[in-house]
């Protein structure tokens, strides 16, 4: 079966472990069509070629380059016309117009598309996006949410299709390992992710105010909280106990993890975002590092039962979930074993490449009845 995957994503490297994963299952030819790079909130990644073992890898021009919604491949349709896959995976959102167009033009040469999808909240898009979005609908006989709730908005907006349940990657779990030895010193916190309101930091700040005894905060990464963040530590005296990282590479951030003693995501819904998945904690699982995380969106299905959950703002459990967790060693021990077992239960690459190459077989014959992708549907609510 002849696979061609189009998807802006790849230009990381790391992730293009999942396309290796999936070019070594059997009866599979595929091909990934990525861009050359990606910009993004200022920033551009520019194409990795990291992991490219068993597959073809194309780079295409991208017109509107960093448009979510405009972005396109003006040269697909030639590609498709050469490659001629049996199917055709659109790892974009149902409303763009890169989705669009590819799909179209997946029709045109008597291939099966399908689209991937994290949105979790459902939104009504202004013409021409829910015009596109309905035509995918119409016409992919099978779509991939990335957590249960975007499966839930598809179905309330009409997707009649049949729906896999399947994260967009994984993790290499010989690359995020557990450290051979306890982390060592002072108890110390870890937060992964962009600075910004939503996330929740603000309220890790607060719950660690009523934190008594010694602890140490290791912040990564970089956004527009930073200065309030900066001024409430100096506030409360807290400056010499938090240590910012702006940037990590990936290809570090196994290091990052196994320096730490819990692994802390409070991320805040609002009317416009909710959690979506929650990648850092599946890393930090699987580095086997305890994890607690807020019940934003897709977060406590994430976690299962390989962590700890708290009420979204609620500072004192927040607090007290930490305090658990610094106390009791046989906890953080149990927490991370647990954390690490449900990783490679469910979202190491080979995992999400199988659950999607049933999608891809299943597509791609004429069955009608739905297919049976338990391992989506049961394994992230488990």
């Amino acid at each position: 079966m002849r696979v061609t995957i189009i998807s802006k994503a790849f230009v990381v490297g790391a992730y293009q472990r999942k396309l290796e994963a999936l070019a070594a299952l059997p009866n599979i030819e595929l091909t990934a069509v990525v861009p050359a790079s990606w910009r993004e909130a200022g920033y551009i990644q520019e194409l990795e070629i990291a992991h490219t073992q068993g597959y073809q890898l194309i780079t295409a021009p991208l017109a509107c380059n960093g448009s979510f919604h405009l972005h396109f491949y003006p040269t697909l349709a030639s590609i498709l016309r050469r490659i001629r896959p049996d199917v055709c995976h659109v790892d974009e959102e149902p409303y763009n117009l890169a989705t669009y167009l590819a799909v179209n033009a997946t029709r045109h040469i008597g291939a099966r598309p399908l689209f991937f999808t994290w949105q979790n909240l459902l939104h009504s898009y202004p013409f021409p996006f829910s015009a596109m979005e309905q035509a995918n609908y119409r016409n992919c006989r099978a779509a991939i949410a990335g957590n249960t709730e975007a499966a839930d908005v598809l179905r309330a907006k009409g997707y009649q299709g049949n729906i896999a349940l399947i994260p967009q990657f994984g993790i290499d779990p010989h690359l995020f390992e557990p450290a051979r030895e306890p982390h060592k010193g002072v108890f110390t916190i870890g937060y992964a992710g962009r600075l910004v309101e939503q996330k929740g930091l603000m309220v890790l700040l607060q719950a660690l105010v009523l934190l008594d005894g010694e602890w140490r905060l290791e912040i990564s990464g970089s956004g527009p909280l930073m200065p309030k963040l900066v001024s409430f530590l100096q506030k409360y005296t807290l400056s010499d106990r938090v240590v910012f990282h702006q940037h990590i590479p990936s290809e570090e951030m196994p290091d990052y993890y196994r320096n730490l003693d819990v692994l802390v995501l409070p991320s805040l819904s609002t009317p416009s975002w909710k959690e979506q998945f929650g990648r850092v904690l599946i890393e930090a699982m699987a580095c086997g590092v305890p994890v607690i995380g807020s019940n934003s969106g897709e977060i406590p299905n994430v976690i299962g039962d390989g962590g700890l959950v708290t009420p979204e703002g609620e500072i004192e459990a927040l607090s007290e979930h930490i305090e658990r967790v610094r106390d009791d060693s046989a906890l953080r021990q149990d927490l991370g074993q647990r954390g690490r077992a449900r990783v490679l239960a469910h979202y190491t690459h080979e995992c999400i490449a199988v659950a999607t190459m049933r999608v891809y077989e299943w597509l791609a014959s004429d069955s009608s009845p739905t297919p049976g992708w338990g391992w989506a549907s049961e394994g992230m609510k488990q």
